[in-house]
């Protein structure tokens, strides 16, 4: 399912690393239009939490994906890149640039490397594996793993039961390993056809602006975000429901934080958050550009220079 486009850029970094305002004013600059690529972004229902673009950037550039799904949907990375292709296509046929940004590190992999196709799994067939893993217990379940798909079992780290369930669940619903699946992969952009960059800036300072922002958020309405959404009775389990500071400002609004409490462990959150994209960007797209620059202008100018 490879893509060709008359030209991608990829934006990515941890959040509050100034994203969406380098791809708002490459889009101008370029004629492009601004494709989502943040998981939490695509729900309309928190706007304020999760940062989406402001109003005056949306109108800077078309932007795409942001803020067209319903908080009750549970959208995968999937799904993600099923919405993602038809707009590719058109501003290839259009020949407008596409930029891509956000801070979902799977979205990009499935971009540029390609996505597995696992079939699913009967609900029967995984609540066996469960069961059999309670009964043997970790040790005597991974040799049974390691016979049907040694390759998986090598890759699973200690006490990861989901990751074991995953996997021989997967080969005793198909008769074939998890890792024949992830090996079916082709990647929806063709080589040549994209760049990327990652925006890196001092830890220090990310961590200040995920504070000041956490703090504009509350001051923007964030806490009425929540509120309607606790309201909905959703399942907790679903992905909009572990949107950053969802759990510490609903913990507030049913008194069991205090306003301070809620904001420090909103802060912690995000700052663990922000690490693991950190992580994520230095190890999966570890050839790509990095702008290590915090100040808006000079992200501009380091993008220049790379010839964007």
């Amino acid at each position: 399912m490879q893509t060709q486009t008359q030209s991608v850029v990829l934006i990515a970094g941890p959040t509050a690393s100034g994203k969406s305002a380098l791809a708002v004013r490459l889009a101008a600059s370029i004629g492009g239009e601004i494709i989502n690529a943040d998981s939490m972004q695509v729900y309309r229902d928190l706007r304020i939490l999760t940062a989406r673009p402001t109003p005056d950037e949306e109108e800077a550039a078309p932007h795409h994906l942001f803020g067209i799904a319903d908080a009750a949907e549970a959208w995968s990375v999937g799904h993600w890149v099923r919405q993602t292709v038809p707009i590719l296509d058109r501003l290839r046929r259009d020949r407008k640039p596409a930029i891509i940004v956000g801070g979902t590190g799977l979205y990009f992999l499935a971009l540029t490397r390609g996505l597995a196709h696992i079939p699913p799994v009967p609900t029967e067939v995984r609540d066996n594996a469960i069961a059999e893993l309670t009964d043997l217990g970790e040790a005597a379940f991974r040799q049974r793993l390691a016979i049907a798909d040694p390759l998986a079992e090598t890759k699973i780290s200690p006490g990861d039961s989901q990751r074991l369930v995953r996997a021989f669940s997967v080969y005793a619903a198909t008769g074939r390993p998890l890792s024949h699946w992830q090996a079916q992969t082709e990647a929806t952009l063709s080589p040549g056809s994209w760049r990327g960059i990652v925006l890196d800036p001092p830890r220090a300072t990310l961590y200040e602006r995920c504070d000041a922002r956490l703090q504009t958020m509350i001051e923007k309405g964030a806490l009425d975000e929540v509120e309607r959404l606790l309201a909905r009775n959703l399942d907790s389990g679903i992905p909009v429901m572990k949107a950053l500071g969802v759990t510490a400002f609903a913990a507030q609004l049913n008194t069991e934080m205090t306003a301070a409490q809620a904001l420090e462990h909103a802060r912690a959150e995000t700052r663990r958050y922000a690490k693991r994209q950190i992580t994520w960007q230095r190890t999966q797209n570890s050839l790509w550009p990095r702008i290590s620059d915090a100040d808006q202008g000079a992200q501009w100018d380091a993008l220049m220079r790379l010839q964007f």
